[in-house]
Formats: structure tokens, sequence, C-alpha cells
């Protein structure tokens, strides 16, 4: 076990961990850079996003424009590196491959990979011990890939680990489903590569149920769908907890950003060409092994489903916040995201699907200089998009380096869904009257972050 790295340093020569080299990670150590900072990025994975990688054959909904980093370019213009076409829609693979690694080898030894963070703490503190917390620097518990423990002293730490590692469960209520450990074989939590010859027969042919209601479901139903043109007998079964309505397929025509819009026009054309169908308010309780004939699904109020022979479940993710017990975080009880974040994107009530841009203000907790940020901040809210989390790390370098004025004032305007109708509504389709007609409330208008809350051009 490694001793402290504090050497004779003050506080101020500290580094500030970042935790994940994904895209908001890689931001934030640009803009630390930038700002004259030095960041220690801590992955644990063998290469820059590696999560990223996990989905590579998933196409973003967002083009190369709205995904490339400010700072990060600054950084990867002096070296001849090409910007994308920043019309063109990359893939995972793509937007990893020809930005993130580009970018991280340039970031060189500020980056540390095959390093798991196990613990955050101030430094002689437990989350108890008041005296003297504020003036302690951080230390971090890691382990490396060749299992040795080591210890890391830090001024500052951003936790941009994602949410990638934690996708939530089959069951309705958030726990998992009665028989789903003992079922895992045959229950697969991400969209699949049916290009992957291997993962292409494990569904040819097949009955397979797709859990969930948003982008990655879409895209599970418009993929089976194009399988099942091709092999005889492949069928969807496409379960929703709630009933179906006029944004069910997201924002369509309307939704400004294309295509995400037209990824829910390729799943409603899977359910209406006969490749799914639909299950409505189907909020699943238990999965039975039923002999060779298959998977069933059983939900809360009974109901029992036709046998399948695959589960993929895309019913969102959560953060991971076991590693952070020690630190004194502010999390709203429902989200899992800061208190001050929550209220702008708590699908529960809030009508619209926009996000609003925010910053070190909405991101700060009890324990000063820990922020999570990029998809780990929004908890278990949907709507996260990477400009955001290129904002917020943006801000929270400007206050590290103490420029509160620049950590304050934002503008940026960010596309609206395209839905209306909280994801809170329940299983009652006829609730949900600001979505019949698929339309959306305004886009927001410029913003300031901590100043407030935002309002939006035309209300919701």
């Amino acid at each position: 076990m490694s001793a402290p790295i504090t050497g004779g340093s003050t506080p101020d020569q500290l580094p500030v961990v970042v935790i994940g080299a994904g895209p908001v990670g890689l931001a934030a150590a640009a803009h630390l850079v930038e700002r004259g900072l030095e960041p220690l990025v801590l992955e644990a994975g063998p290469s820059a996003g590696t999560a990223v990688r996990e989905w590579a054959h998933v196409r973003l909904f967002s083009p190369w424009a709205e995904v490339i980093a400010p700072a990060a370019e600054k950084l990867l213009a002096p070296t001849g590196w090409v910007r994308p076409d920043g019309a063109a829609y990359p893939t995972g693979g793509d937007w990893a491959e020809q930005y993130l690694q580009p970018l991280a080898d340039i970031l060189g030894d500020k980056i540390r990979y095959g390093a798991t963070v196990t613990g955050v703490a101030r430094a002689g503190r437990d989350r108890i011990v008041d005296a003297g917390r504020d003036e302690q620097p951080f230390t971090l518990h890691i382990t490396t890939a060749e299992g040795r423990e080591e210890r890391i002293t830090a001024r500052a730490v951003i936790d941009a680990s994602g949410t990638w590692s934690t996708p939530s469960p089959l069951g309705g209520n958030g726990l998992l489903a009665l028989g789903e450990k003992a079922a895992a074989g045959r229950i697969s939590y991400r969209v699949p590569d049916l290009k992957d010859p291997a993962v292409r027969t494990r569904y040819a042919g097949k009955r397979t149920a797709v859990v969930g209601s948003g982008a990655s479901a879409f895209t599970a139903l418009a993929h089976l769908a194009d399988l099942a043109k091709e092999s005889n007998g492949t069928h969807t079964v496409w379960i929703l907890r709630r009933g179906i309505t006029g944004s069910t397929y997201g924002g369509g025509e309307a939704d400004q950003l294309p295509a995400r819009g037209a990824l829910g026009l390729r799943a409603k054309d899977a359910v209406e060409d006969g490749y799914a169908s639909a299950v409505t308010g189907f909020r699943a309780q238990a999965v039975e092994l039923d002999g060779d004939q298959g998977l069933v699904l059983v939900a809360e109020d009974g109901r029992r489903l036709d046998p399948v022979d695959e589960v993929i479940v895309l019913t969102g993710f959560r953060p991971d916040l076991s590693f952070l017990s020690e630190v004194r975080l502010g999390l709203d009880d429902r989200l899992q995201a800061p208190t001050a974040l929550a209220p702008l994107i708590d699908p529960n009530v809030h009508s619209c699907g926009t996000v609003y841009p925010h910053g070190v203000n909405e991101l700060t907790h009890p324990d000063k200089d820990v922020y999570l940020v990029g998809m780990k901040s929004y908890g278990r809210a949907p709507t996260f998009l990477a400009m955001t989390g290129y904002e917020q790390v943006r801000s929270i370098a400007a206050a590290i380096a103490g420029d509160q004025e620049a950590a304050e004032r934002v503008e940026l305007t960010l596309p609206e869904t395209g839905v209306c109708g909280g994801a809170g509504l329940f299983d009652e389709p006829e609730t949900a009257q600001a979505g019949e007609g698929g339309g959306c409330c305004a886009a927001p208008a410029t913003l300031q972050i901590g100043v407030g809350a935002p309002t939006a051009s035309g209300g919701c």
C-alpha cells in the first residue's frame, strides 16, 4: 500500500482528481488544464471511454457538433487532429476512437488506467467529524488492475464515473424481480449488437421481451425489427409500464434532435408493421423459468405473459454512490441527484423533457470541492445531454480556479426533447393530456446558472 502523495504539498498544489475518462471526465480535465490546474484522471478501464466502447454499435442522436467539448478541441487542434463533420452522427465507437482516445493521448500521464476508486473521504475525517473538515484535502482509495491498493490525495474531486455500470432492474418497484437473478443467463441490460454473429444467433428466430420506454428501448425495437425481416420467427414483445399516448414514441418530427425523433418513429413502425407487439401497464414482479419453453414474466397485477426466449431490460440507470459514503453529499431523495439540480430535471413534475444549463451552484454539496457531474449528476433522471455535462465542468473548473464570475455565467440553449408529459405519470394514458398531440413546450431561452430557477421562453 502506498503512502499519501502529499509530500510537502499545500492543498492548492495537489491535483484535482477526476473519476472516469469518459466524455465529461476528459472535458473536465481539459478545462482544468486550460485554467492552469493539475488534473489526475482515474479510469477503471484500460482505455478512454471504456463504457462508451461497450455500446460502440449504437449511434448517438446528437451530431458531432454537440458532443465535442470546446476546451477539448483547443487541446486537440494544435496536434493536427481533424474535426469530424459537425452534422454527422457518430456511433459510440466513432466517439471513442475519433475524439475521446485522441484527447486522452494528449493528456498523457494525467490519466491513470486500471484504477478503480473504492472510497473517497476527507483526510483523517469520516463523515461524522466537523472539526477542521473543510481545511482537509480529500483522500481516495483505489485498487489497481493488478489488485494493489493505493491512496491518493486531492484538493478537489470531480466524479464523472457515470451510471453505465449500474443499470436498473426488471422489477417495476425498482428492485430485482423475483427470479431475475436465476434467469440472468437469458436477461441482458444492453442494446444488442446484432452485427455480432453470436449476438445475432442469440435473438434470431426467438421471442424477445424488451422492457423500457426510452431511446435505448427504441433502438432495440428498431434493430430487432430489422432482424425479423430477415429471420422468420423473430418477434419482440415490448413491455411498457405505462399506457401508450401521443408522446410514447417521442417527439417525432417535432423533436429538435432529429435523429432521436426518427428513432421513435422507427420503433412505432416496428409495432405497426407487426414485428413487435406492445403490452402496456405492465410492471414486472417476477420472472419464472418455464421448463424448455422459456421465461414467463408476471406483473404486479397477476398478469402472466406468454413465454419468451430472451429478455432485454432497458429501464434506465442509477448512480453508484457506494464509494462516496464518507463524504457529505446533498442528494434529492427521489432522483439521487444534487438537491438544487433535481427540481430542474425531475420527470415527476417537469412536464417537458428539456434539460436546463446549470453549473457549480446547482452541483455543490455540503462537503465543498466534491462534485458529481455528467450522467451521474442526473441520478435516475433520463434527460442528460453531453453538452450539459461540458457546461457543468466548465463552471466547476472556473470555481476551483477561484473565478466565481465565470463559474456562474453560461449562455447555452439546449434542444427540447419534443416530449411533454412527465415520465412520472403512472399507468393511465388518459392522464397524459399534455402529450396527447405529441407537441412540446418551447425550448429554453438563454440562461444563466446559479441565478434562481430557469424559465423557458414559452413556459411549460
